[in-house]
C-alpha cells in the first residue's frame, strides 16, 4: 500500500508519501493560487520521481484543501437561486436577533452584505409541512414547475431547496429536485433535508444556501483533481478531509462541498494528535502556523472537540455541519508588520502571501513581514531555506524593517525586528488562551506541538507565556497537515431531530432513527468499497435541558434503548453540561434533540517509526556557531553565540541547550534561551521550557 497525503496551504503545498514498508517522504511546492491542483499533481510527480516510483503505483490520495473555505471568504460563488415556503422567503435575510454590533444602527450585517441568495431569485411555492412531518397543503407542483423555468431564465448555477420542517418529511423537496432535474438539467441543486436534515430553520437555510453556493466551483475542483490522478495512473479514488476531522470521497464531496469547509486546517489537529501520541503526551495544543494563518486546536487526551452546531459557521454565515474544534487567525509568516495611522505598531492580519511574498524572497515584495523579522534577526539564515533550494536576500528584508517600521519609530531594526516577531507570538498567545483557559482547560497540562513551516519558529516562546512545560516539534513539522491526512479514518456523520424528553421518552421514535442512520452510514461507506465489517458505528446525542436554547454533544449509552438508557444518557448529559458550564441540574428533565450517527470505516494510519539513538552530545550535529543572531534581554537585543543544528543529524537521547536553531528542509525550530531539548525514539524534539539556567544573560521574551 502506497499512500500520499497532500495539504493546499495559501503559499506551500505540502506532501507527504508512506508505504506499508516503512518508508516515509516529504515534500513541498510552492502553491498556485489560481488553479491548486497544478501545485498538487508538480508536487506528487516531483516526489514519485524523487523515490523512484511511478505515480500510477500509488494507491492512495488524500487531500485537504481551502478551496470551499476561500470560495466563502472571497464571495465569489455560484449565483443561486432559492425555492421555498411560501412566506419563509426572507428567513436568509433576517437571520436571527443577534447582530456583531448590537447597539449600532448603522453597521453592515455581512449575510445581508453579501447575499447569498439576491432577493429576485427567492422564489416561494405553496406547500406546508407541520413539525411532525404532517402534510398541511400539499405541493403545488405546477407552481414549482413556474419557479424553476424563471430561475432558469435568470441564469443561477445552483438552486437551493428549503421547505419548513422537511427535515420530519423530505417528500416534498424531493418532488422539487425531480421536477428541477426535468426543467433545468445539469444545474448543482441543494436540499435542506440531504444537507442539513435537523430543526433550526434559519441555520438550516443557510447551510443548504453555502453548499448551493460553493457546490458548482468546489465540483469542478474536485471533479478536475479525481480526473487528474485517475489519468496520471492514480489506482485509489481520491479522499478529501472534512471539517469534522473524517474522510470522505470525491463522490460524497461532489454531493455535499458544505463538508469541505476547514478542510485543510482539521488535518493538522489531527497530525498533531498523532504526534503526541507517539511522544507520550497525548492531550495536545496544536500550534500551524503557515504563511497567512496560524491554526489554533486543542485535543484533551487526543480526542477531538466538535463546535456547538451554533458556533459553526464559516467567514459570516452560519453552516450547520459537524466541525472540530479549530481556529484560525490571520498570523503567519507571511504576516505584514506596519504603523498605522494612528501610529500603532501592527503585524497582520494582511500577509505578503506567495506572491509577492517577503521582501527576502525578492520577488518584489517591498513591506516588511514576520519572515523578514526572523531573518534579519538570524533565526532563518540565508543559505537554509528549504535546504538552500530557495534563494533568500537578507539585504531586503533589513531594507524593508528599516523603512517602515525602524525609521517611524526611531529605533534600531533588530528592535524593530523583535517587535514583530513578539506582536505576532501575542496574537497567537491570546488565541490559544482563548480556546483553553477560557474553556475550562488548564495549559500546564498540555503539549504544544509545533506544526507549519513558522509554528517551530513561535512556539518556544508562546509556551513561556502561557506556562506550558513542553513543545513538541515533530521531524517533519512543515508536513503536519499532510501527516494528518494520512492519520485519518473515513467518516460519515448523519443527524436526525427526535424531539423528546427523558420524563416521557419516544423510545420507538429514538430506536427507528438510529436504525434508519445506521443502516444509511453503512450503505455510504460500503459505496466507497469498505465492507460491513469494516465499519465501527459510533452514536451521540444533542441534548439540552428543558427550556434551553442550545445543545450540547453527548455520547450516547450502548444497550437496548430502553427506560433503562434514558436514564443513562440524561446522566452524561448532567455530566458534560457540568464540565461545560460548572453547573448540573440532576432533577430536571433532558431534551433530547437530535440523535447522530457517525460511520468510522477503518483505512490505515501511518505508524512513527523509531530512529536511530546516540548519546546525549549531538555535537556530531552541529552546522554552524554564529554571533549573528538576536536575542532580547534586559531591555535590549544584542547578538549572542547560538549553535545551529542539522536536524537529519540528530540521533534519539540528543539533548540540545538552548538558544540553538535546528534547521531541516521544510522548517526551522527555535530552541529559546533558558531551554533545553531533547530527541525523543521518533525524532520529535520535546523542548523543556522551564529548564533554568543561571548566569544566561539573555531571556526568551518579556516575562
Amino acid at each position: 500500500m502506497k499512500r500520499i497525503g497532500v495539504d493546499v496551504g495559501g503559499t506551500f503545498t505540502d506532501l507527504m508519501y508512506w508505504d506499508e514498508d516503512g518508508a516515509v517522504a516529504v515534500h513541498k511546492v510552492p502553491s498556485t493560487p489560481h488553479d491548486p491542483a497544478v501545485a498538487t499533481m508538480d508536487g506528487v510527480r516531483q516526489l514519485s520521481e524523487r523515490l523512484g516510483i511511478a505515480v500510477s503505483d500509488l494507491d492512495q490520495f488524500l487531500h485537504g484543501t481551502t478551496v470551499a473555505t476561500n470560495i466563502v471568504l472571497e464571495h465569489n460563488g455560484a449565483d443561486v437561486g432559492l425555492i421555498t415556503t411560501e412566506g419563509f422567503r426572507d428567513i436568509l435575510h433576517i437571520a436571527r436577533k443577534k447582530r456583531p454590533l448590537n447597539y449600532s444602527s448603522y453597521q453592515d450585517l455581512p449575510w445581508q452584505k453579501w447575499q447569498l441568495v439576491r432577493r429576485r431569485n427567492r422564489r416561494v411555492v405553496p406547500e406546508r409541512v407541520d413539525a411532525s412531518g404532517a402534510v398541511l397543503v400539499p405541493l403545488d407542483e405546477d407552481a414549482v414547475r413556474e419557479q424553476v423555468r424563471v430561475l432558469r431564465d435568470n441564469g443561477v448555477q445552483a438552486i437551493a431547496v428549503c421547505f419548513l420542517h422537511s427535515y420530519r418529511n423530505p417528500a416534498h423537496e424531493q418532488a422539487v429536485k425531480r421536477i428541477i432535474e426535468q426543467e433545468y438539467p445539469g444545474v448543482f441543486v441543494s436540499l435542506s433535508s440531504e444537507v442539513a436534515p435537523q430543526y433550526r430553520e434559519y441555520e438550516r437555510f443557510s447551510t443548504t444556501a453555502l453548499n448551493a453556493f460553493v457546490g458548482p466551483k468546489v465540483s469542478r475542483y474536485v471533479d478536475n483533481l479525481a480526473n487528474t490522478t485517475r489519468e496520471a495512473g492514480v489506482r485509489g479514488e481520491v479522499g478529501l478531509m472534512t471539517s469534522a476531522g473524517g474522510l470522505i470521497t470525491a463522490r460524497g464531496a461532489v454531493d455535499n462541498p458544505v463538508l469541505l469547509l476547514t478542510s485543510g486546517v482539521v488535518a493538522g489537529l489531527l497530525g498533531g494528535c498523532a504526534i503526541g501520541e507517539a511522544s507520550g503526551y497525548p492531550s495536545v495544543i496544536t500550534l500551524d502556523v503557515g504563511g497567512t494563518s496560524a491554526d489554533i486546536g486543542v485535543a484533551p487526551d487526543g480526542k477531538l472537540r466538535m463546535k456547538h452546531l451554533l458556533d459553526t459557521r464559516i467567514g459570516d454565515y452560519h453552516a450547520m455541519v459537524p466541525m472540530a474544534e479549530v481556529d484560525t487567525i490571520g498570523a503567519g509568516g507571511g504576516s505584514i508588520a506596519f504603523i498605522d495611522e494612528g501610529g500603532m505598531f501592527r503585524v497582520g492580519p494582511r500577509s505578503a502571501g506567495a506572491t509577492p511574498g517577503p521582501a527576502c524572497y525578492g520577488r518584489g515584495g517591498t513591506e516588511p513581514t514576520s519572515t523578514d523579522a526572523m531573518v534579519a534577526l538570524g533565526w532563518l539564515r540565508a543559505d537554509s531555506f528549504l535546504s538552500g533550494t530557495m534563494e533568500v536576500e537578507p539585504q531586503l528584508a533589513v531594507k524593508a524593517i528599516d523603512e517602515h517600521i525602524a525609521e517611524k519609530l526611531g529605533t534600531s531594526v533588530s528592535h524593530a525586528a523583535i517587535g514583530i516577531f513578539q506582536i505576532a507570538a501575542h496574537a497567537m498567545t491570546e488565541a490559544i488562551s482563548l480556546h483553553s483557559v477560557r474553556k475550562g482547560y488548564d495549559p500546564r497540562d498540555f503539549s504544544l506541538v509545533a506544526e507549519g513551516g513558522a509554528g517551530p519558529l513561535y512556539a518556544w516562546h508562546i509556551a513561556e507565556q502561557l506556562g506550558i512545560p513542553r513543545v513538541i516539534v515533530p521531524h517533519h513539522p512543515g508536513i503536519a497537515s499532510a501527516m494528518g491526512l494520512l492519520a485519518t479514518d473515513i467518516r460519515s456523520e448523519t443527524p436526525a431531530t427526535v424531539w423528546t424528553s427523558s420524563a416521557d421518552p419516544d423510545l420507538d421514535r429514538i430506536t427507528a432513527e438510529f436504525d434508519r442512520l445506521t443502516a444509511h452510514a453503512v450503505e455510504q461507506l460500503g459505496a466507497d468499497g469498505l465492507a460491513p465489517e469494516d465499519v465501527v458505528i459510533e452514536r451521540s446525542l444533542d441534548c439540552r435541558y428543558i427550556g434551553q436554547g442550545y445543545e450540547l454533544r453527548v455520547p450516547a449509552p450502548s444497550g437496548e434503548i430502553d427506560a433503562d438508557w434514558v436514564a443513562r444518557a440524561a446522566a452524561a448529559f448532567h455530566d458534560v453540561h457540568e464540565r461545560t458550564y460548572l453547573q448540573r441540574f440532576d432533577d430536571k428533565p433532558v431534551h433530547l434533540v437530535n440523535v447522530r450517527v457517525t460511520a468510522v470505516g477503518k483505512v490505515g494510519h501511518v505508524p512513527l517509526a523509531d530512529v536511530e539513538t546516540g548519546g546525549t552530545d549531538p555535537s556530531a550535529a552541529v552546522k554552524a556557531t554564529t554571533d549573528a543572531v538576536f536575542w532580547s534581554g534586559a531591555g535590549e537585543v544584542t547578538p549572542f553565540p547560538t549553535k545551529v543544528y542539522d536536524r537529519a543529524l540528530l540521533k534519539a537521547g540528543n539533548v540540545l541547550e538552548g538558544p540553538a536553531i535546528v534547521e531541516q528542509f521544510d522548517s526551522t525550530t527555535i530552541i529559546g534561551p533558558n531551554q533545553r531539548a531533547t530527541v525523543d525514539r521518533v525524532g520529535h524534539l520535546v523542548i523543556d521550557t522551564a529548564v533554568a539556567q543561571p548566569g544566561r544573560a539573555i531571556e526568551g521574551g518579556q516575562r
